[in-house]
């Protein structure tokens, strides 16, 4: 059959990615195809397109990690225990790059069952963002009430679901923001109080931090949630409490102003990227995780869970 495709020939620039028409083969054993109605855009697709991304493909590639549809055709039952779909199931799932497409062909075990009161756009907005907060807080954090948690990028899809997530383990959350324009967003959404929303200043992002801890009655961080970087991550690092955790899943200060890289001061800020000593990391009993959430797409039992547990 005949689909659109938005492709790029190569990584490197925005202005590469173009509308084409290509054929795609027959469902193959254990595949669904699925009619794509909405797909979610991430920052790991702008990195990706910028040629920023590690897991980006060599040569031509149509980016896109999550998606919704409508089933229309399925291959062959590869294993026994396979989840069975069929033609008109409602479903949103994730794949290893290929979402910007109007069908897809993907492993049947990445789907799940779109709950009946979702739209499709909601569906393909909460694969990406919703498990890399879940992870984040649940799997790597161990996130317990009472805790101190901060979040950088609080106003994006990640930040947004962590917020929620943050709040409904009865934890307490800081949220940093780049604008003061998103502070309204966090309040609708989240319902965070002012003295709670940080809009960085890398001058003085340790002073704003120590604020923010009056403002909740804490002396330190149990958790951080970092998808920044760069001259944020030491101050929030000396923050932490003994035994807190920091979670780097991104690193924002590195994402270019423009449709290009300039790789100049990509270099430069490589060479001044945050830097530990695992040795007093022990006298300090602190730990440092990092994720990229596509490194799990092997896991298929890890990822099939997660999207449980994200219902």
């Amino acid at each position: 059959m005949e689909r659109q495709v938005w492709r790029t020939p190569g990584a490197g620039s925005l202005d590469r990615l173009k509308l084409q028409s290509e054929s795609l083969s027959a469902p193959g054993p254990g595949e669904v195809r699925v009619a794509v109605r909405a797909v979610g855009l991430n920052f790991a697709d702008v990195f990706a397109l910028l040629g920023l991304y590690s897991a980006t493909p060599q040569g031509s590639f149509i980016p896109g990690l999550e998606f919704a549809g409508v089933v229309e055709a399925c291959g062959p039952v590869a294993q026994r225990d396979a989840p069975r779909w069929k033609p008109g199931d409602r479903v949103f799932g994730v794949i290893r790059f290929g979402a910007y497409a109007t069908h897809v062909n993907v492993d049947g075990r990445y789907l799940q069952p779109l709950p009946r009161r979702w739209s499709f756009a909601e569906g393909a907005a909460l694969v990406a963002q919703g498990l890399t907060a879940y992870y984040a807080l649940y799997d790597l954090g161990s996130i317990r009430p009472g805790q101190s948690v901060l979040v950088h990028s609080a106003a994006g899809g990640v930040g947004l679901q962590a917020l929620s997530m943050i709040q409904a383990a009865g934890a307490k959350a800081i949220a940093t923001i780049g604008r003061a324009e998103k502070i309204n967003i966090l309040r609708e959404q989240t319902g965070l109080r002012t003295e709670r929303i940080i809009v960085r200043d890398a001058r003085r992002f340790g002073d704003q931090l120590d604020t923010a801890l009056r403002n909740i009655d804490a002396s330190g961080f149990d958790l951080i949630l970092d998808s920044v970087a760069g001259p944020y991550f030491q101050p929030g690092y000396r923050r932490l409490h003994p035994a807190g955790r920091l979670i780097l899943f991104g690193a924002a200060d590195f994402m270019p102003e423009g449709r290009r890289p300039n790789y100049l001061k990509l270099a430069y800020q490589y060479l001044r990227r945050p830097r530990l000593d695992p040795v007093a990391m022990i006298s300090e009993n602190k730990s440092l995780m990092a994720f990229n959430l596509i490194c799990l797409w092997e896991r298929v039992d890890l990822m099939r869970a997660l999207l449980g547990d994200l219902l």
